[in-house]
């Protein structure tokens, strides 16, 4: 089992595309360790936590050393993973670096270009923040975190340029898609991205590209990892500042598809609520004889965007262009 926390709505960045911005009655609300307890109790498989937001760093160190002693007190071999735009570390290196060492800890961080991620309402984060902030990573905590690059409209045109960037850097990055949660109204058309993806293998540049090496993965028969995963809410649980439960992170933006996290807690059935709903099983009927079926309803998120913003048939459209080359995959 993995599980997904998100402690704190509070963030020091305010990007537009946000799909986060909602996550709790109060900005104060801060996720009780005692569910992460009862967690690690009921799942002492748990073999990641990964943690995000807002901002994870907008909590105190200390919060975190307690879920360690928590995963310690219980001799498991659990890792904690932050995904976190490390402003606060940039600002005050002291009060992360320690924690950021330790030997159960991981972290990533996020950078797009264009204007959609920012600072400020008045600043956007430029490529010299982020290499001033990886240098300082690079110095302190001895290597340079891999990043999250959010893909959408308004940097359509720059996506690639993030995996030249993480070629620079000797990093990974990982381009994800805009989903339709939060300040972001509409997703990113699906096939828009694979088309990006195949840009990214024509480059030779799939080496520091994350998600593209998942599809390749995908079209071979070897396992795959969210989004592409159809049975993801088997082995993926997401706590949120008050305490909601969910089988998804992206549906926890969007406070769907909950779980009773007492009932889980206490008993032996793990729930799988987005398989339980058929209209999440396709974009549509034709899907199911496609044989790039899988590329297209890896995501039950991704199929319900893609159906309630009616651009379903923009998608199935554009991935046909490209089917020969998505096969040529395998």
């Amino acid at each position: 089992m993995e599980l997904i926390i998100k402690p704190t709505e509070l963030c020091n960045f305010k990007c537009t595309f946000c799909s986060s911005p909602n996550l709790s009655s109060t900005r104060a609300s801060v996720l009780d360790l005692k569910k992460i307890e009862e967690f690690l109790d009921r799942f002492p498989n748990t073999s990641n936590i990964i943690v995000n937001g807002g901002d994870p760093l907008m909590l105190s160190p200390d919060y975190y050393y307690k879920i360690i002693d928590l995963i310690n007190d219980r001799n498991m071999d659990t890792i904690l993973s932050f995904t976190t735009n490390l402003w606060d570390f940039y600002l005050r290196p002291e009060k992360w670096t320690d924690l950021f060492n330790h030997k159960q800890v991981g972290v990533g961080t996020s950078f797009n270009y264009g204007e959609t991620r920012r600072i400020s309402n008045n600043r956007a984060y430029t490529e010299e923040d982020f290499w001033k902030v990886s240098d300082l990573f690079l110095e302190k905590v001895g290597y340079r975190p891999d990043f999250i690059s959010v893909i959408n409209t308004e940097n359509e045109h720059s996506a690639i340029n993030n995996v030249r960037l993480a070629k620079a850097m000797g990093v990974e990055c990982k381009l994800n898609y805009a989903v339709g949660s939060g300040r972001q109204s509409n997703p990113y058309t699906l096939s828009k991205i694979y088309k990006i993806y195949l840009q990214i293998i024509e480059e030779d540049l799939t080496e520091w590209e994350f998600n593209t090496k998942q599809i390749i993965n995908k079209m071979q028969g070897s396992h795959t990892i969210c989004p592409r995963s159809r049975n993801c809410d088997e082995h993926i649980r997401c706590l949120q500042p008050d305490g909601d439960y969910y089988s998804c992170g992206a549906y926890g933006d969007d406070k769907e598809y909950g779980i009773d996290f007492d009932k889980e807690m206490n008993s032996p059935v793990v729930s799988t609520p987005l398989q339980s709903d058929y209209e999440l099983d396709s974009m549509k009927s034709e899907c199911l004889t496609c044989p790039m079926f899988e590329l297209c309803n890896g995501c039950r998120k991704t199929i319900k965007d893609m159906k309630i913003n009616n651009i379903v048939e923009e998608h199935c459209k554009l991935m046909k262009t490209m089917q020969s080359k998505l096969l040529e995959l395998a």
